[in-house]
């Protein structure tokens, strides 16, 4: 009996789809991802943000959720912390539009070739973006406040969570949120490799901001305001002492740290003149 050695195409596609993206493929599909969001339309951006702003807070509501329902033990906020991924995985796979996950998929068009019109995109993008997430958490959290949202445990249980993002000062929250707004870059980044295991990464992740008390700009918009809207902190407080340096430490993490490491390790390999 003669036995073919010979591979079948088919047997090569399943190698293919066995293999890992190697950082320049990562790069060119992250980097093909933003220019995409560069050119979406102003209102899509808009209503796509407001979308993420509402359903981020989910993450917010599910911790509260379990806050409520489980007795006062030094292991409950392990607990309460699975709660902080749900909003995540709403939106990421929902492909919302969310401010943290645009510092990186923005920023790589921009280094990789730098204009006056990725420039004036990408601050678009990120001003479109970052104001609907934040009018989305408004009103999700002026929902929760007022009671049409939840039961009186579950908001009572929010605010008491909440309250912990009063503790940092301005300086505090934006150094607490660079190390946040890194590790949500490194999510968009892996996540094109992650293929089946996606809702997994996505979790190990976000549960790691939550168990570590990282400032995440977005969900913990969601808090100030329902501390502002509960009477707890005033507008002032709420936007530049508490939201203001959780975006700033966030761009400086994700756009600022990561987006040009992941660019950085690449930019030798490419081409000259190639940048696909």
């Amino acid at each position: 009996m003669v036995t073919s050695n010979s591979a079948s195409p088919d047997d090569h596609d399943d190698d293919d789809d066995l293999k890992a993206a190697d950082a320049k493929d990562l790069h060119r599909t992250v980097r093909e991802e933003g220019e995409e969001e560069l050119r979406r339309p102003a209102m899509s951006l808009f209503w796509s943000g407001i979308a993420a702003g509402i359903a981020i807070t989910v993450s917010l509501v599910t911790e509260a959720a379990l806050h409520a329902a489980l007795p006062e033990t030094p292991w409950r906020e392990l607990v309460v912390g699975l709660g902080y991924p749900v909003g995540f995985l709403v939106v990421i796979l929902g492909r919302m539009q969310l401010f943290t996950e645009s510092t990186i998929t923005a920023m790589l068009p921009l280094v990789t070739r730098p204009s006056g019109w990725a420039l004036a995109r990408t601050l678009r993008l990120w001003g479109i973006v970052l104001t609907a997430n934040l009018t989305g958490t408004a009103i999700a959290a002026l929902a929760l406040a007022s009671g049409a949202l939840g039961s009186d445990a579950i908001r009572e249980a929010a605010v008491s969570i909440s309250v912990g993002i009063t503790e940092l000062s301005a300086g505090r929250t934006f150094v607490n949120a660079i190390p946040a707004g890194f590790m949500i870059a490194i999510l968009a980044w892996a996540l094109p490799n992650a293929r089946d295991q996606s809702v997994l990464v996505i979790v190990i992740f976000t549960y790691v901001l939550a168990i570590a008390g990282f400032s995440h700009s977005i969900v913990g918009s969601g808090e100030a305001f329902l501390l502002m809207f509960t009477g707890h902190t005033g507008v002032w407080q709420t936007l530049a002492g508490l939201i203001a340096p959780a975006v700033s430490g966030n761009l400086v993490g994700g756009a600022g740290v990561f987006a040009l490491l992941a660019h950085a390790q690449v930019r030798g390999e490419m081409p000259q003149g190639d940048d696909s």
